[in-house]
């Protein structure tokens, strides 16, 4: 049984029809009912009385005594994790840092270092942070409740013990996406302030002339990238480390982990002492300094 809408004399009227065979077994229809012309049925709101009726008659519930029972419960983001656990596990880098940092008793270090990287990409927060954004969104593979703030330090704890092995196997992920012969390589230096007045024996927050101009506790951090953007060497230094010190054993690094022959290299006149260009022009590998 259906309704139809039939025409007659540029009018339309809505009849119920039920379909059925006949003694030939030939498929047929006939009129259960005729409900009016179309446009009466609409502007009556006989439609909405007619539903309600067959609803009732077959012991459901209508649209109106069915609206209390609806409720909507928040909604949690997942595309962009979605998308981003796809691509970090594309790049292997789930299977090559948990071959690293090998999972804890208690948590998996992996896991934790990857919603910490995926905040960082979506909506930058705190390790304290971390917790309030997850209420609103999904990570794949992830219990919010595994991630505390104890366990994401702890996480930060084990990625300082094995940074040179990271380092090593990003470079080894990295190395297809990179060209044999880079065009060219940007590097910079950039400090960054630390507040708080505790410290410990050799730690990295130094006092030491900001970019700002003023003397401020800061680290500073330096990054390699190609032309297009991808950063190939990161790197924290003291926050009173002179820059001069910092551009040759970074670019020593970058050389020794990515099969390069030529490269270009761009960085402020600061950088470029005449020691740095002693230290670096003998290579064969790069050609040529810029600033």
């Amino acid at each position: 049984m259906f309704v139809k809408i039939t025409t007659s004399d540029k009018r339309q009227y809505v009849k119920l029809v039920e379909s059925f065979r006949d003694a030939r077994g030939v498929s047929r229809q006939r009129v259960i009912a005729t409900l009016g012309r179309l446009e009466a049925v609409l502007l009556a709101g006989q439609s909405n009385a007619l539903i309600s009726g067959l609803l009732r008659a077959a012991g459901k519930p209508t649209p109106e005594q069915g609206t209390g029972d609806v409720s909507f419960a928040p909604a949690l983001t997942i595309g962009d994790t979605w998308m981003l656990t796809a691509l970090w596990k594309e790049l292997g880098l789930d299977d090559a840092l948990r071959r690293i940092v090998r999972p804890h008793r208690q948590f998996d270090a992996e896991r934790l270092l990857r919603v910490m990287v995926f905040n960082r990409l979506c909506d930058p927060e705190s390790k304290l942070g971390i917790a309030r954004w997850l209420e609103g969104t999904r990570v794949p593979d992830v219990s919010s409740q595994a991630v505390t703030h104890q366990r994401l330090l702890r996480t930060m704890d084990t990625l300082v013990d094995c940074a040179d092995a990271i380092d090593d196997t990003l470079a080894l992920l990295l190395r297809p996406l990179i060209d044999q012969e880079l065009s060219i390589v940007f590097y910079d230096l950039t400090t960054i302030r630390a507040e708080g007045q505790s410290e410990s024996t050799g730690e990295l927050r130094q006092f030491g002339l900001a970019k700002e101009g003023d003397i401020a506790r800061q680290v500073m951090l330096d990054v390699v990238q190609t032309a297009e953007g991808l950063p190939i060497q990161i790197e924290v230094f003291a926050g009173n480390a002179a820059e001069t010190h910092t551009l040759v054993p970074t670019l020593r690094k970058v050389l020794a982990r990515y099969p390069i022959r030529r490269v270009v290299l761009v960085a402020e006149r600061g950088l470029l002492s005449l020691d740095n260009l002693e230290a670096v022009h003998p290579s064969s590998t790069l050609s040529r300094v810029s600033h």
